[in-house]
């Protein structure tokens, strides 16, 4: 909690810097558990929305893939069902090529025996033999017809029966591409119809906001920070922190501030803003309250100075209004005493 005058030189300073954009992701750091969790928490609380825009239109192509796959087994079955009705006929066919096969041979046969016992007969009835020869060119004839026509049959069968084999495997292959839609479909409706809410991601962020502070504050390490425009925060907070600033800036609020600061500087804070001892004197006893070194937010990233077009911002101002209806959705509380001050636990 800074003096006026020098949050609005940090202000100006860090209002005229470069802009340092920070990764929008999630926990990066090997940081503490409860840092981490939180970090996760806020970045799906920002993104649940574009996160369930994102299943519905997932769901939506879904639906669409099992209205493709229902056609494709209707066709599949149609076509099993045609391909085992050609199968059946074909096979009924190649029965009574079969069959007629056995019955010229055995014409043939009945033929050759006639012609043998003619052959033999004393004296030869010429009428006869020539009779029985023909009988048996005829039942040979037939017989070579029947072949033709068993083997014409058999061809058939081998084709009808790989058919078969192709329309079984096609239906297998469109029923478990059908199963396989449904199920991602019914997975997809599952995870929107218990998918957690911004607003209650943001809550569930809040109650563990204490703990971050408990967590981070005794490893903290200034590699722990990144920039936001300009603005030095724990980078378990500088998504949420970005994503502040943009949403504000789109609804015409522009806020920048001062985040991070060393030890050192808020030992000097606490001499500059006549705070009557620096270790042990509360922050109320100062000219402008001041927490004791080791006590400040700042000194671990956690806690932002807001200011907007380079001054400090008071309750009577646009970025008070719109961070007061706004800010929690970013995790960021006020400190009631300080307009300006905003943090992960309002402290």
């Amino acid at each position: 909690m800074p003096s006026r005058r020098f949050a609005a030189a940090v202000t100006l300073t860090l209002a005229t810097a470069a802009p340092i954009l920070a990764v929008p992701t999630a926990a990066q750091a090997a940081v503490p558990e409860a840092a981490r969790n939180y970090s996760t928490l806020m970045y799906r609380s920002l993104t649940a929305d574009a996160t369930m825009a994102k299943l519905r239109a997932t769901l939506a192509e879904q639906k669409k893939t099992v209205t493709v796959r229902d056609t494709e087994v209707a066709a599949a079955t149609r076509n099993d069902a045609a391909v085992q009705r050609r199968l059946s006929a074909v096979t009924v066919a190649h029965q009574d090529a079969r069959d007629r096969l056995a019955a010229a041979e055995q014409a043939l046969n009945e033929a050759k025996g006639d012609l043998s016992v003619v052959t033999k007969q004393r004296p030869r009835k010429k009428a006869a033999l020539d009779l029985a020869q023909k009988a048996v060119v005829s039942a040979t004839t037939s017989r070579d017809i029947r072949r033709k026509k068993l083997h014409d049959a058999a061809a058939l069968l081998t084709a009808a029966r790989t058919n078969a084999k192709t329309a079984a495997a096609e239906l297998t292959t469109a029923l478990t591409a059908h199963g396989a839609a449904t199920t991602a479909t019914e997975q997809t409706r599952r995870r929107i119809a218990t998918a957690a809410t911004a607003a209650s991601l943001a809550a569930q962020a809040s109650t563990i906001s204490k703990t971050v502070v408990d967590q981070v504050r005794p490893t903290f390490a200034i590699t722990d920070t990144t920039a936001v425009y300009g603005v030095t925060v724990h980078r378990n907070v500088a998504f949420a922190f970005k994503r502040m600033v943009d949403d504000a800036a789109a609804a015409g609020v522009q806020i920048s501030g001062g985040g991070f600061r060393t030890r050192q500087r808020q030992i000097e804070l606490r001499t500059i803003n006549g705070c009557p001892d620096v270790w042990t004197a509360p922050a109320s006893s100062c000219r402008v309250p001041t927490a004791i070194p080791g006590r400040s937010l700042h000194e671990i990233g956690l806690a932002v100075d807001i200011s907007s077009g380079g001054k400090t911002i008071s309750r009577k101002t646009k970025a008070f209004t719109w961070l007061r209806a706004n800010a929690a959705k970013y995790g960021y509380v006020n400190l009631p005493s300080e307009a300006w001050h905003w943090s992960i636990t309002g402290g």
